[in-house]
Formats: structure tokens, C-alpha cells, sequence
């Protein structure tokens, strides 16, 4: 084994193998490397999103969305191989990028407020269903994301100027999810790796019973721009959402579950947990209530069922329904305890979330 000095990146003979572990999908996860005979993680002390397009692109999953610390898809195990790894972003390996000698660090799994443990996040592109021409890429949930059909051999976006609410009813019945909650266009994730417009428009009644019945268009339209591609977000069985507080990202926590609304005690709550939530809203990492302006930190009780009680998240897990807790509908609670998350991005106003009509309202035209 070769050793190196601090200032000059590793040396193996070929590329490092890596992986992306503790998340839904082989592209999004806590970085490991295994070295040695054994998988270790990477301490996210210097690391940014040069580094993260430089695993993305050795990976193969398109471009990085972002690169978040402190553990956010939960603490490793076994060595930490790397630490203070500064890639410019255009390195085919990261063995190409400067880095502290294998296995020399200041960090450990458990030092999750400073950031010890690598996490990362790309968008992913989820395989389409069985004989299902239709996927959503650029998300971390197989129900939400970037619209791209296969049309004539080849997968591509559709343009949103053609995109309809009718549409986007079909499509996620025909993806067994839910009912269209967002059709964001422009919150659309299409700068990371949008496919060719391959149809201008989809015509639906909303009754198809897959997009193939609809009026495909094909062509690409005079004026598309890659930030104007059609993408949906549809309702998966397990709901939960922030209300309450100023933005979609920050509120009290409430669970959908048989068709009914209900709140989260807050006995045994962590910022673990806070950590599951905010990722699984799309949010960014968990935050805390001093990030919310003056005055804007108070959320109220909820009403109706308090349906979870005693959660306990690991980290790493993709929804808050596979953490532990209790029986759904036990507790010992009342809705004076019920649990509010801030989470890092915790306003977005042009992203807005609403019923399906004022969703696409507020989303389809620029």
C-alpha cells in the first residue's frame, strides 16, 4: 500500500471502489470506500459539491444536486479512509483529488454535529414499471420527479407549456401513486440532466388509462428551455407534511394515514428524526428553530388523531413509516405535544404546495 503525504491525493492502482449507501436508489446515500479489504466512509471535513460531481460523474448518475454534512443519511461504520478531500470538480477519479493519507483523520461516526460522516445526494432516475414507457428522473422518489417517456426508442422530457393537470392524473395512476399533488415546472429538477424534448404536447381527458392513450405530439416545440420540462408529483401511500409555519419545509408534523390527517407526539423526538422528515419532503437537512425569522417558531396544536408516538429514527432510513414507534393510533399524548420541523430550507415561495388545481395554477406559467 502506498502512502502518500497530505497534499497529494491517494494512490491505488484503478479506480476506487465506491457506493452510496442508506438511501432509496444506488445514486443517493452515505459515501463508502472500501480499501484495504474494508468498506469505510469519508469525513466531510473541505467537502462541497466539486467533490460530490466527481463521485456523481465516477458513478455514473449524472450530475450532483448538492453534497449535505452531517450524517444525513446516518453514521457509518468501521474506518473512516479519507478525510480533507478538495476536488476542482473535473477529476475522472477521486483518486484524483488531494486528500489526507488513507486512514489519517480527525473524525468519528458519532461527531454528527461537526459534519464526521460523508453524505451525498444526485438525482436519480427510477426504472420505469414493467411495460410501463413513462419514469420520473431527477428525484429521490419514484412518485415525484422529472417527466421522460419512451417515444419512439428513444426516453425524453416533455415540454410543460404542453403538460396538463388531466395528464398528470394519468400518469401517476399509471405509476401507482397517488393523485397529482404538484405539477411544479418551475421547480422543475430538469437542470441536472434533462433528456432531449422529444413531445410538445400531452392532451388528456384524465380517464386514459395510460399516457399511450393520450394525444402524444412528438416534435420539440420553437421555444422549450431545459427549465421548462414537464414534471409531476404525485401522492405516494404515505403522506406526512409540515404545517403551520412559513413555508411547505417548516411546521407541525402531520401524518396521513387511511385517509385521515393527524399529528406526531413529540415524546422520545430527536433531530434524527427531524433529519428523516426533512429529507423525505425534499427540505435539505433538519434545521432548528432559531433559523425561522423572530416570531414565526410557533406552530399550535393540530387536531384529529395523534397517530404516531415514541419514533425513533436511525438516520439513514428513506420515510419516517420505517422508523420504530409505537402502534399507529397509540399514545399518550396530547396535541399540546404535538412535534414541529424546521427544516434548512425551510421557505421556498416560488415552489408552492397546495391542492392539485392551485398547484398547477401557480406553476405552469412563469
Amino acid at each position: 500500500m502506498a502512502i502518500t503525504c497530505a497534499s497529494t491525493a491517494p494512490s491505488l492502482p484503478g479506480p476506487p471502489i465506491m457506493r452510496l449507501v442508506g438511501a432509496a436508489g444506488r445514486c443517493a446515500g452515505r459515501l463508502e470506500i472500501f480499501h484495504a479489504g474494508h468498506w469505510g466512509t469519508v469525513c466531510d471535513d473541505l467537502w462541497g459539491l466539486p467533490d460530490a460531481a466527481v463521485v456523481c460523474r465516477q458513478l455514473g448518475c449524472g450530475a450532483a444536486l448538492d453534497a449535505p454534512r452531517a450524517a444525513f443519511f446516518g453514521e457509518g461504520t468501521g474506518p473512516i479512509w479519507l478525510d480533507d478531500v478538495r476536488c476542482q470538480g473535473n477529476e475522472s477519479s477521486l483518486l484524483g483529488c488531494p486528500a489526507s493519507p488513507w486512514g489519517v483523520t480527525n473524525c468519528q461516526h458519532r461527531e454528527d454535529a461537526t459534519g464526521a460522516v460523508l453524505v451525498l445526494l444526485v438525482p436519480y432516475t427510477f426504472p420505469p414499471a414493467v411495460g410501463v414507457p413513462a419514469r420520473l428522473s431527477g428525484s429521490y422518489s419514484r412518485c415525484a420527479g422529472r417527466l421522460e417517456l419512451l417515444f419512439e426508442g428513444m426516453w425524453g422530457s416533455v415540454c410543460a407549456e404542453g403538460w396538463g393537470l388531466a395528464a398528470a392524473r394519468v400518469l401517476c395512476h399509471q405509476l401507482g401513486c397517488g393523485r397529482p399533488r404538484l405539477v411544479p415546472a418551475p421547480c422543475s429538477p430538469a437542470a441536472a440532466g434533462a433528456s432531449p424534448v422529444v413531445l410538445r404536447q400531452v392532451q388528456c381527458t384524465g380517464q386514459e388509462p395510460t399516457l399511450e392513450h393520450c394525444d402524444l405530439q412528438p416534435g420539440q416545440p420553437s421555444s422549450c428551455p431545459m427549465d421548462r420540462v414537464a414534471a409531476v408529483e404525485c401522492e405516494e401511500p404515505f403522506q406526512l407534511r409540515l404545517v403551520g409555519g412559513p413555508g411547505r419545509c417548516a411546521g407541525r408534523l402531520e401524518v396521513n394515514r387511511a385517509g385521515q390527517w393527524g399529528t406526531v407526539c413529540d415524546d422520545g423526538w430527536s433531530r434524527t428524526n427531524a433529519v428523516v422528515v426533512c429529507r423525505e419532503l425534499g427540505c435539505g437537512a433538519a434545521g432548528k428553530v432559531s433559523d425561522l425569522p423572530r416570531g414565526r417558531h410557533r406552530f399550535g396544536p393540530g387536531a384529529g388523531r395523534i397517530w404516531l408516538d415514541d419514533v425513533r429514527c436511525r438516520g439513514q432510513e428513506a420515510t419516517l413509516r420505517d422508523c420504530a414507534h409505537r402502534t399507529w393510533g397509540h399514545h399518550d399524548c396530547t396535541h399540546q405535544e404535538d412535534v414541529g420541523v424546521v427544516c434548512q430550507v425551510w421557505d421556498n415561495p416560488t415552489c408552492h404546495h397546495g391542492t392539485p388545481e392551485e398547484a398547477w395554477q401557480s406553476t405552469i406559467k412563469p
